[in-house]
């Protein structure tokens, strides 16, 4: 195990994909004698550890570079249950030392050109630039500020090439117009309903009509997942189109693991150029969790926080990650997950301020039962002061039966039912009915909070009850 990363080697170092110097290559094998038994460092060639309190993110199971997933715990990792969230162990680290706000920075993807190699010469090329003499010289200084200075003006370009250029700050978007009818209402203050309509598992859409049809009219737009539990099912965008023809405001998921930056990019002019304006960036469930044989897991291209920063620039600025200009921009309207089931309170809000500030204008949730564990998370949330930068709308899934109680209990990362509510399940004799009550009453207590535009409703299969909520709760 690694000195200073809590956690295990996920896989061996990476060699170079290309010839190196032998100097270059001199450095790289000093470089990974050192940091592999200190970090258990893999050699991305893109190293965080400044920010990431000395503890490696690629040491994450899924290898996110900006923050945990929505399954963080303090136990363990989901995908990995031997191993610890490696990102809750940044998060613990980095407040333990006040040095969390150094986490809102967005963080870019792996440079691929630079795996197996080495990032000693980079910091190299970063103090001679700045002047070496001068840097250590404020380095070594008594003033805090200009030790800040020196040291960043260092590490940032390391960290920050040219192509990414993230930042720690808000956003704000750059049109005026609604780009969404979703957006429309939303901006008007209207409390709104969404919900989730299953992809067919086939290319017959009889079904999806249908259930499309029950909530059509009841709500504001209709969310289509990708690949949820990294099972294969009709496409995100092919749902979202056929929605749209068929005078349904859909809202295109996108799963940052099954997508590389060049297919996330075309993906969004497709979808703009197809009449789709609601886009949700998540990172998507693991592939452990997937059908047999496996996916590849050790990796994401991009992360959930990314992809946010990638899709703003592309529609605020109008150019490519690569910098290349667009004469017609995409046109959408950006939203991202939230978890306040996950991990600590505090951290979650600091996950969801990161994710406001690269870029995400609306937030959908994940399951919510635990009403004292949604207060704790809204009120972290009031601290960062994020309340008012996004809109908030609150994830509710009504329980059909016993089984799937036990499922979201036992098994769906990020998901915790009071025990309170689990004996109304275990002791009802219509377990429907009771589902039903118990939904409507999460949503009167929901609909009350400050900062809640809005309820996202995952029927989990069970489309047709969604018209009585909607109808019951008077939304």
């Amino acid at each position: 195990m690694p000195i200073f990363t809590p956690g295990r080697r996920w896989q061996p170092p990476y060699s170079p994909f290309k010839r190196v110097s032998p100097g270059k290559s001199f450095l790289a094998s000093i470089e990974k004698i050192v940091k592999g038994p200190l970090f258990g460092c893999r050699m991305c060639g893109n190293c965080l550890l400044q920010e990431t309190a000395l503890i490696c993110p690629m040491e994450c199971s899924k290898g996110i570079r900006n923050g945990p997933c929505g399954g963080s715990t303090a136990e363990h990792c989901y995908v990995d249950p031997s191993r610890p969230c490696i990102w809750y162990r940044i998060y613990e680290r980095a407040f333990q030392l006040k040095r969390e706000h150094i986490l809102l920075e967005v963080l870019p993807p792996l440079d691929w050109n630079k795996t197996g190699t080495e990032t000693w010469g980079d910091v190299i090329r970063e103090i001679r630039k700045y002047g070496t003499i001068k840097w250590f010289k404020e380095l070594l200084s008594k003033d805090v500020v200009n030790r800040a200075t020196a040291w960043d003006a260092v590490f940032r370009g390391v960290r920050q090439p040219e192509w990414w250029q993230g930042d720690a700050v808000y956003h704000a978007p750059k049109y005026a117009e609604p780009q969404s009818d979703l957006e429309s209402q939303l901006k008007s203050g209207k409390f709104v309903v969404t919900c989730e309509v299953a992809p067919p598992l086939t290319v017959a859409t009889g079904k999806f009509y249908r259930n499309l049809d029950l909530v059509k009219g009841k709500v504001a737009a209709v969310n289509f997942t990708d690949n949820p539990s990294a099972a294969p099912r009709m496409s995100s965008q092919a749902c979202s189109k056929l929605a749209f023809d068929h005078g349904v405001e859909p809202v295109m998921q996108i799963a940052a693991r099954d997508q590389t930056r060049n297919s996330l990019q075309s993906l969004v002019i497709g979808a703009s150029a197809l009449g789709v304006r609601n886009i949700l960036c998540v990172s998507g469930d693991s592939a452990s969790l997937g059908s047999t044989p496996q996916a590849r897991m050790d990796i994401l291209d991009i992360d959930a926080i990314q992809m946010l920063w990638i899709l703003r620039r592309m529609r605020d600025d109008g150019h490519y990650l690569d910098g290349k200009k667009m004469k017609f921009p995409p046109q959408y309207f950006l939203g991202a997950a939230a978890s306040p089931n996950a991990s600590e309170p505090k951290f979650q809000a600091l996950r969801e301020e990161k994710k406001i500030n690269a870029g995400a204008q609306f937030l959908q949730t994940n399951l919510v039962y635990d009403l004292d564990r949604f207060d704790a998370w809204l009120e972290a949330l009031d601290k960062r002061n994020v309340l008012g930068k996004a809109y908030i709308l609150v994830g509710i899934a009504p329980i059909k039966n016993k089984a799937i109680a036990h499922h979201l209990q036992h098994e769906v990362p990020g998901v915790a039912i009071p025990q309170a509510i689990m004996d109304r399940i275990e002791n009802s004799k219509d377990v429907e009915e009771e589902g039903v009550q118990i939904t409507l009453e999460l949503i009167e207590h929901i609909r009350k909070a400050q900062g809640i535009n809005g309820i996202h409703l995952m029927p989990l299969n069970w489309e047709e009850v969604i018209p009585r909520i909607v109808e019951e709760a008077s939304l």
